[in-house]
């Protein structure tokens, strides 16, 4: 998002933070549930200063709304409980929510209770479709697919860095038939960042409010060995930096999550 800046920080802006500790819809066992409190506890170690981009975060105003009472939601029920737990930050109308995941089967219910449906768009950067059938109910690699099937628009749906060995021909033909975007990680390499802002800015212009699902395995398994989905031949941990500044400064991006990373391995 674009923002107000001046040497002393940012203004005018309302941030809000959620995490939803949620592993059990995990395909493959997962301490995802664990990655909110680490994310919290990391960035305490970090400087409000990013110093290439000159914007300071000190003064921005920040609401940490804690974690879901999630931990322990399945494939049958986290969706109601995801939605549920969200309406205070719905309420709360910040200008941007970050959701901590968790795994991927958080996008779907955060997406459901944050923003319509009718109006939004979503962007992924995620090395998989997430289209899977829901022989094994709403997991992880479902929410795309739940969330097309709810109601959003094939076309209003982006998807950036998808892996060259990760994903079956009938996901990428139900991609497709739906009219889905898609760009690989092949074209996406090096130009993350434009990539990622050309489709924002296209998607902006039929879409009211935005929703960025940044799923971490998209970068390549040497760099993500808390991820269990990542795979050789992903994106740089840079590039996916450069996706999240996009996200962060567009106007148009209500909500960004940051998922399937296992804090505990």
């Amino acid at each position: 998002r674009e923002v107000e800046v001046d040497h002393d920080g940012v203004t005018g802006r309302s941030l809000g933070v959620v995490g939803v500790p949620l592993s059990r819809t995990s395909i493959s066992p997962s301490g995802a549930d664990t990655t909110p409190a680490a994310v919290r506890a990391a960035l305490r170690r970090f400087s409000t200063l990013h110093a290439s981009l000159d914007v300071d975060l000190e003064t921005l105003a920040v609401t940490d709304h804690g974690d879901l009472d999630v931990a322990d939601a399945t494939v049958t029920d986290h969706l109601s409980r995801v939605e549920q737990g969200l309406i205070p930050v719905a309420a709360a109308r910040h200008e941007l929510v970050v959701v901590l995941g968790g795994d991927n089967a958080v996008t779907r219910p955060a997406l459901r209770a944050l923003m319509p449906l009718a109006s939004s768009g979503l962007l992924t950067l995620d090395a998989h479709h997430d289209v899977r059938g829901f022989h094994a109910g709403a997991t992880n690699g479902t929410p795309v697919r739940g969330l097309v099937e709810d109601g959003l628009r094939g076309d209003h749906v982006v998807q950036v860095g998808i892996g060259d060995l990760t994903n079956s021909r009938a996901y990428r033909d139900w991609c497709e038939d739906r009219g889905i975007t898609l760009v690989g990680v092949g074209a996406a390499r090096g130009r993350v960042g434009a990539v990622v802002r050309e489709h924002l800015d296209r998607l902006a212009e039929t879409c009211e409010h935005l929703y960025v699902d940044l799923d971490v395995d998209v970068l390549d398994a040497s760099f993500a060995p808390g991820c269990p989905g990542a795979r050789p031949g992903g994106l740089a941990p840079w590039e996916l930096l450069e996706a999240a500044v996009e996200a962060g400064r567009h106007p148009a991006v209500r909500v960004v999550d940051v998922t399937e990373v296992d804090a505990s391995a």
